[in-house]
């Protein structure tokens, strides 16, 4: 009876004892080592060197123009004021605009921030689609020489944007199509090599299972890409549509050449021309920080409202 009760105790206090092991070891604090010091110091001053600019461009946006050079060592203006924005956005009158140390010269901001949108919107939305219907294609379809343009779309990765510039202009002022939003958005408006590879490589991931069990249900190939595919694809389609958004948002030397008219002049050629309007021995630097501090809140606020999808999609997988 003694060895009895004695194994009966030690059997049902082994898993307290366990237990008690797993409380110390989950309340055992992570060690700090070097390493992790040394990473996290690494990355918060690569995120301060990053970021620093923009904080200067909206300082400088915030100084006044007679302060700009006898107030330039402090990172907080000694005299904030907005005049520099409301100028930029055409609420002061011209005898303000240089009484505030501006050249006189005006920005029709909000014709120009909807020329920008037009433009991005465009190519983001219809690049995306034929970006992920390209995709699809390379991923799922058998046709003949399917590898071989694909090795060819790869290696257009290797060729320097500027190489297309001039046959790209040439084609288009011989469509006519200078000064249009027809012309400007044409080179980029179908698909870009490194989006067809990346959402081809997500398209692969996804199980072959899903798509024919949609098939077995009577859908057909284009029904399985549009009700299957692509609802399974909304990371990588928001992060290749936000990285298109951002990309031709900032574009400048293409917009440049082919739409220098009021009607489809963009913001960023918008501020160049602004700039160019001040003298060359006082450049308007306030206002084209004030201007250029603007024309990046759209972009930073999209960034905000799908940025955690974007981090999400960075691990996604073809299927939870």
């Amino acid at each position: 009876m003694s060895r009895t009760t004695t194994a009966t105790t030690t059997a049902a206090t082994t898993p307290a004892i366990g237990r008690s092991d797993l409380r110390t070891k989950r309340r055992t604090p992570t060690r700090i080592s070097p390493a992790r010091i040394a990473a996290w110091t690494v990355l918060v001053l690569a995120l301060a060197a990053t970021l620093f600019p923009f904080y200067w461009m909206v300082r400088t946006a915030l100084t006044p123009a007679g302060d700009l050079y006898t107030d330039s060592a402090g990172l907080v203006p000694d005299h904030p004021t907005l005049v520099n924005f409301l100028r930029v956005l055409g609420l002061t009158s011209q005898e303000e605009a240089v009484a505030a140390g501006g050249s006189g010269a005006q920005v029709d901001f909000l014709r120009y921030l909807l020329n920008s949108v037009v433009y991005s919107g465009l190519i983001a939305t219809f690049q995306t689609l034929f970006c992920a219907m390209a995709g699809y294609a390379f991923a799922r379809l058998r046709f003949p020489g399917r590898d071989a343009v694909f090795g060819i779309l790869i290696a257009a990765l290797m060729v320097p944007p500027i190489f297309t510039l001039l046959p790209n202009f040439v084609l288009v002022k011989n469509l006519g199509w200078l000064g249009t939003f027809a012309g400007m958005v044409a080179p980029s408006i179908l698909m870009t090599p490194f989006a067809v590879f990346f959402l081809r490589q997500f398209f692969l991931s996804i199980p072959r299972e899903v798509e024919e069990a949609a098939v077995l249900d009577g859908v057909g190939a284009w029904g399985v890409f549009w009700r299957v595919v692509l609802p399974m694809s909304r990371g990588p389609l928001i992060t290749i549509g936000l990285t298109t958004t951002v990309w031709a948002w900032k574009d400048y030397l293409w917009p440049l050449l082919t739409g220098r008219d009021e009607e489809t002049r963009l913001l960023t050629v918008a501020l160049g021309i602004f700039q160019q309007q001040s003298p060359n021995t006082n450049p308007d630097w306030t206002g084209l920080m004030a201007g250029s501090t603007l024309s990046v809140l759209p972009v930073l606020l999209l960034l905000l409202l799908v940025g955690r999808r974007l981090v999400e999609s960075l691990n996604f997988t073809g299927i939870k």
